[in-house]
C-alpha cells in the first residue's frame, strides 16, 4: 500500500512538471507525419515554428506535400509564404470533437495573420462552418464567402494547448498572397507615419546617422517602440534642449537591435539594449508584463505599448502612449517635499526646537539637459531586482509533491 502511494505522488510530480511547462514542440509533432514534411519545412524555413511553439490555445491547418506542392508551384517569396502560413494558424483550439460542436454552426478565427498587423480589415480571419453530414469547410474571411477546404483528420491534440488539423487544399487569400517586401525594402517609417507615428518618424528622417542605424539593422533583427504623435509632438521641446549627440543616442535609444514579437515580450522580462547602447553608455529599458499589457520602464517613467504597426520577423513596430526616457540623458523628478506639521495649538506642551525645524528634501543632481515631463514617483523606484524573471512552478510542484513523498515514509 505505501509503495502505491509512493508511485502515485512519484507519477503525480511529473505530471505537474509536464503541465507547467510549455507542452508543445511544432517540429517534433509534424515530424511524427512524413505527409507533412513540406509543410513543416517551411513552418522553421520561415520562423512561424517558434512562433507556434510560444503561444498557447492554437490550431494549425495542416497541408499535406501535395497541397503545399500545388502552393509553391506559384514561386511566392519566403515573405509571401510566411503570410499564407500565418493565415493557417488560429488563435484559439479547434480539436475534431469541437469542429462538429460550433455554437450555430458558424465560428469566424483569428489567426498568426492577423496578429502580424499587415493584415487590413477583417482579411486575417478564418471562416469555420459545420456543414450537414460531418463535413467542416474553412475558408479566408476575405475569399467572398468560398468554403471550399475541408477537413480532412486530426493530426495531433493536446487538449486546450494546441490542435493540429489537417485540411484538404490552402485557404486561398488576395491579401496573404500578395508580393511581400524583403526586410530591407521595407519603409519603416512610412509604416509609422501612416500609422500614428508621423512626428517620431519625420525627426528620425533628420538626422541621417540615426536613421542608418536603424536601416543597419533591418536584415539582422530589428523592434521600434514609436510613440503615437501627441506624445511626441508635446516632448519636442525637451529633445530640442538635447545636444547633438544627445539627440542622436535618444533617437536610437527607440530600436532594439533583435526581432521582439508581441508574444516574446509578453512572456520575458527583463533589461534590453537598444541600438543607443555603447559600452558604457547603457542606454537599456526593462520590459515588464501583466496579464495582455505589456510596459517599458526606465529610472525615469514608465510606458505602455498599445498597438503593433508591424509584427513580421525580422522586423517588429509598437506603438507606445509615451516618450520612453533615458535615464543617461533626462533626469528623475524631484521627490516631493513632506508637508509641513499642523501648528501647535496654543495650550498644548511646545515640542523642543530640535524637533520643531525640518530640513527640506534635496533636489536630484542636475546631470542632464532637460526634465521630465511626465515623472510619476511610481516610475522612479529602484527596480534592478526585477530584471529578471524567474518562473520556478514546475520545481515548486516537484519539491512540494517529495515532501508529501517523505511525510508518508
Amino acid at each position: 500500500m505505501q509503495q502505491r502511494q509512493l508511485l502515485l505522488l512519484l507519477t503525480f510530480s511529473l505530471f505537474l512538471v509536464f503541465q507547467t511547462s510549455n507542452g508543445h514542440n511544432i517540429t517534433r509533432l509534424l515530424a511524427k507525419h512524413p505527409s507533412l514534411s513540406t509543410f513543416n519545412h517551411y513552418l522553421t524555413l520561415t520562423h512561424l515554428a517558434q512562433e507556434i511553439n510560444r503561444r498557447t490555445t492554437i490550431t494549425v491547418l495542416a497541408l499535406d506535400n501535395a497541397a503545399m506542392s500545388s502552393l509553391l508551384s506559384k514561386n511566392p517569396s519566403i515573405y509571401t509564404m510566411k503570410n499564407i502560413l500565418s493565415l493557417h494558424v488560429l488563435l484559439d483550439y479547434f480539436g475534431a470533437k469541437k469542429l462538429h460542436q460550433i455554437t450555430n454552426g458558424t465560428a469566424l478565427a483569428a489567426t498568426m495573420f492577423q496578429a502580424t498587423g499587415v493584415a487590413p480589415g477583417v482579411s486575417g480571419f478564418v471562416n469555420i462552418t459545420d456543414f450537414k453530414g460531418g463535413k467542416v469547410g474553412f475558408g479566408a474571411e476575405d475569399n467572398g464567402g468560398s468554403l471550399d477546404s475541408l477537413f480532412v483528420k486530426s493530426v495531433e491534440e493536446l487538449p486546450y494547448n494546441i490542435s493540429v488539423i489537417q485540411i484538404s487544399k490552402a485557404l486561398p487569400s488576395a491579401v496573404a498572397e500578395a508580393p511581400t517586401p524583403g526586410p530591407s525594402e521595407l519603409n519603416i517609417t512610412g509604416i509609422m507615419s501612416a500609422h500614428g507615428c508621423k512626428v517620431f518618424a519625420d525627426t528620425l528622417l533628420a538626422y541621417p546617422a540615426a536613421m542608418g542605424t536603424y536601416e543597419d539593422n533591418v536584415d539582422g533583427g530589428l523592434t521600434v517602440f514609436c510613440p503615437l504623435d501627441d506624445a511626441f509632438k508635446a516632448f519636442l521641446p525637451k529633445f530640442k534642449n538635447l545636444t547633438a549627440s544627445g539627440k542622436e543616442s535618444f533617437l536610437e535609444f527607440f530600436g532594439v537591435p533583435v526581432y521582439q514579437s508581441l508574444s516574446m515580450l509578453k512572456s520575458n522580462n527583463g533589461l534590453m539594449n537598444t541600438l543607443a547602447t555603447d559600452g558604457a553608455s547603457k542606454f537599456d529599458f526593462t520590459v515588464q508584463n501583466e496579464g495582455e499589457e505589456v510596459t517599458l520602464k526606465t529610472k525615469i517613467n514608465t510606458v505602455k505599448i498599445t498597438g503593433t504597426l508591424l509584427d513580421e520577423q525580422p522586423v517588429a513596430i509598437y506603438t507606445t502612449d509615451k516618450v520612453l526616457m533615458p535615464r543617461e540623458l533626462f533626469k528623475a523628478a524631484p521627490t516631493p517635499a513632506p508637508a509641513p506639521a499642523p501648528e501647535v495649538a496654543a495650550d498644548a506642551p511646545k515640542a523642543s526646537k530640535s524637533k520643531s525645524k525640518s530640513k527640506s528634501a534635496p533636489g536630484p543632481a542636475s546631470d542632464s539637459p532637460a526634465d521630465s515631463p511626465d515623472g510619476d514617483p511610481a516610475d522612479q523606484a529602484a527596480d534592478e531586482n526585477a530584471a529578471v524573471s524567474f518562473k520556478g512552478g514546475r520545481f515548486v510542484a516537484v519539491g512540494l509533491s517529495f515532501l508529501l513523498v517523505l511525510l508518508l515514509l
